[in-house]
């Protein structure tokens, strides 16, 4: 899952939201960094309302990482993506095709999902901004494994970047995939690339709701949820 497929079933509850960007923000600041699930699950009761969401959102996230990678449609269109990376780069038989497959999946659900819901994309970014950045940032330092400073940086120029409303463009939705490449050492992607986007928005198009039915217990209940945080798998409209 992408930063607005985590956020889009709780755009009510800014600070939240903004825990269930924390660890993808993590990959931005410092890719050396983490938060556990374990160790903000001691924030949760917390008598500041905004410590305790902030922290129940990054526990969310994580959740629904696990269910989500381990889901039937998220390995098939994983598969299917990074075989068709391979055929437009097919001098490529390194780690980039797979990983691609992977970001893929998750940014264009974010897509399928900002297509339908452009008005809450906007409540999104609105919710983020509304949060105190050095209060994120020094709850988080307190629970990561390293500590950073750019906390104030990040979180105001991810709201004035807006990138998140590029994802609906494949010529800008490229150039945002080249700079994931460069974050994490990769080659830049050709142009070439842009022949599979569309085929690939109908893919994950196609299967979203699949994507989006997080596993059910057998008495209904999401499995392993955090119960202050269902999710139905739905968006309202």
């Amino acid at each position: 899952m992408n930063y607005f497929a985590h956020a889009l079933p709780f755009l009510d509850r800014p600070y939240f939201v903004a825990g269930t960007a924390v660890p993808d923000w993590l990959g931005v600041i410092d890719r050396k960094m983490r938060v556990r699930s374990k160790a903000a699950q001691k924030l949760t009761d917390h008598a500041d309302p905004q410590i305790a969401a902030l922290a129940a959102g990054i526990i969310r996230h994580h959740h629904d990482d696990r269910w989500f990678h381990q889901s039937r449609a998220f390995v098939e269109l994983n598969l299917q993506l990074a075989a068709a990376v391979r055929r437009v780069l097919p001098r490529d038989d390194g780690f980039r095709p797979s990983f691609l497959g992977h970001i893929l999946v998750d940014i264009l659900l974010d897509a399928s999902l900002i297509a339908e819901f452009p008005k809450r994309l906007d409540a999104y970014y609105a919710a983020v901004r509304s949060v105190d950045p050095r209060l994120v940032g020094d709850v988080v330092n307190g629970l990561a494994s390293r500590r950073s400073e750019l906390w104030i940086v990040l979180i105001p120029r991810f709201c004035a970047e807006r990138f998140l409303y590029d994802y609906l463009d494949d010529a800008k939705l490229l150039k945002r995939l080249n700079q994931v490449m460069r974050r994490v050492g990769l080659a830049a992607l050709p142009d070439d690339l842009l022949a599979v986007l569309p085929a690939a928005r109908a893919a994950v198009d196609g299967r979203r709701d699949e994507l989006l039915a997080e596993p059910q217990s057998s008495d209904g209940a999401p499995e392993n949820a955090n119960p202050a945080s269902p999710r139905d798998g739905r968006p309202d409209p």
